[in-house]
């Protein structure tokens, strides 16, 4: 057993659910350590609710009674090439055309929503003469621990949303949720200090997208990594 998990409706991605990046960041932080850890969701994850945290040989499940929300795992095997960095000054210019839109399902989340006025401001938009999205990111000191470090769980959080315009940089309005996601932190990410997130696709399987991700430090070194698998809705 572990201390349980709750998810405050501050960190919301679509509608009344959480955030799927922030959920499985939550999971990779029952597991703990510095393995990259592959994180299922299995349901929207409610938010302001008691999620019961159960960790045993190397995995770790969410459940709520006896439904199971979400389950990790640790996965040593993970392996990410990401491509080269961008700067600073490429991820600004990039911003400028994020396409999120207003009003939308996703409108609120609390990494990329434009209708928030507390969103994090991860507005990924295209780079140019490339297939990357990108954005800056300074984090708020009051995302980190009293070591100044980000929490975890708000890295993932970051790592998750931009692979959604990766995936759909050429397509407007599409709806798609994220199923799983594997990641890891390599490097601490620091508060207060400009970053820039990218993302790139990485393939399309009927419903399915797959993109990755990176954070990295303002010099380009890699910080945090991830590779998200996001899944269409059934028509109707």
């Amino acid at each position: 057993m572990a201390d349980p998990v709750l998810v405050p409706a501050r960190f919301n991605g679509p509608g009344q659910s959480g955030n799927g990046g922030y959920s499985a960041g939550a999971i990779a932080a029952l597991l703990g350590g510095a393995e990259p850890v592959e994180v299922t969701l299995r349901r929207p994850i409610p938010l302001d609710t008691r999620l019961e945290g159960i960790v045993e040989d190397g995995s770790a499940r969410l459940m709520v009674d006896e439904t199971l929300i979400a389950d990790g795992r640790r996965d040593p095997a993970f392996e990410l090439e990401v491509p080269a960095p961008v700067s600073v000054e490429q991820a600004r210019v990039a911003m400028e055309d994020y396409r999120g839109q207003r009003g939308g399902p996703f409108s609120r989340c609390f990494v990329c929503g434009l209708d928030r006025e507390d969103a994090l401001g991860v507005f990924a938009g295209p780079v140019a003469d490339s297939d990357l999205v990108a954005t800056t990111w300074t984090p708020d000191p009051a995302l980190a621990g009293d070591d100044g470090n980000v929490r975890a769980e708000i890295v993932w959080a970051v790592l998750d949303c931009p692979t959604y315009f990766a995936a759909y940089r050429d397509e407007e309005g599409t709806i798609s949720f994220l199923a799983r996601m594997t990641g890891m932190l390599e490097t601490p990410v620091r508060a207060g200090v400009e970053h820039v997130v990218i993302a790139w696709p990485l393939g399309t399987e009927g419903r399915k997208r797959e993109a990755g991700s990176a954070v990295l430090s303002a010099g380009g070194e890699v910080l945090a990594r991830a590779r998200a698998l996001m899944i269409e809705p059934r028509p109707g």
